[in-house]
């Protein structure tokens, strides 16, 4: 069992919804970075999505596009978003951390060399946008023979014909993209997407999360509450590009898990 099957079955026991977390690792800088992510547990953060920065990121939107910017400007590469996660667990061994991003940087690294320095880190799954179902023995065979959670996502335009080839080798949890194009492009509509989500339940016993377009306290619970949980990245990333202080980008983050678990 992973740390993010013990956090699911942990919130499952209390009757309560995921609120996941997306920072891009080393955004501003490392230092500022490595703050933020030790205060989201205590933010009630239940899982973190660690960004890696990479300088082609077709999914993501002008928001999180510019953090990845930031980061590698500052000198942030794969090595040092495992140091960080590698730092974060020096005090806290319980919170999932699932590394999201795109597949080049862990190709140059070497699929192997990667999965052994992830391991050693501390990561507990990967979202790999660009790798699709096809492609599972270049990367998502091999991480969960590792013992990491590869982590898939299904969009609107995920349908009954492709759904079951998406689930396939999926583990830890389902991402079901709200809206359709690029994060932080626009809100999401609990009304639109519980049926989707009750169509991809019907075909996995996995918690179904839904990110993308949720912005506030009240999408958070909204979406929270016809799902399994609800990600928030490109507003919190928001929070840290407009330079607040860490004690206020947390607070919002507290906002927002509120929300979601008061779904």
């Amino acid at each position: 069992m992973t740390r993010i099957d013990a956090k699911f079955a942990d919130l499952t026991a209390q009757g309560k919804k995921a609120f996941v977390a997306y920072v891009m690792a080393g955004d501003p800088d490392y230092d500022r970075s490595l703050e933020v992510v030790k205060g989201l547990p205590g933010a009630g953060v239940d899982i973190i999505e660690l960004g890696l920065p990479f300088t082609d990121p077709m999914a993501d939107g002008p928001t999180i596009q510019a953090a990845g910017q930031r980061a590698l400007d500052a000198g942030m590469t794969l090595d040092r978003t495992l140091a960080l996660a590698t730092e974060f667990r020096k005090t806290d061994d319980t919170t999932p951390i699932v590394l999201m991003g795109y597949y080049n940087p862990i190709y140059s690294c070497g699929v192997d060399a990667f999965l052994d320095k992830a391991k050693a880190a501390g990561i507990d799954g990967l979202i790999v946008v660009d790798l699709p179902p096809e492609e599972d023995e270049e990367l998502c065979l091999p991480a969960q023979a590792a013992g990491l959670n590869f982590i898939r996502l299904a969009t609107p335009t995920t349908d009954d014909a492709r759904l079951p080839r998406v689930l396939q080798n999926t583990s830890g949890f389902v991402y079901y993209v709200s809206i359709t194009g690029i994060t932080g492009a626009a809100e999401a509509q609990a009304d639109n997407v519980a049926p989707e989500v009750t169509r991809i339940k019907s075909a996995t016993d996995l918690p179904v999360i839904v990110g993308f377009g949720i912005n506030s306290p009240e999408k958070a619970e909204g979406i929270a509450a016809i799902s399994d949980g609800a990600v928030v990245g490109s507003a919190i990333v928001s929070k840290i590009a407009s330079g607040e202080p860490v004690a206020e980008v947390l607070s919002f983050v507290k906002s927002l898990s509120d929300g979601a678990h008061r779904a």
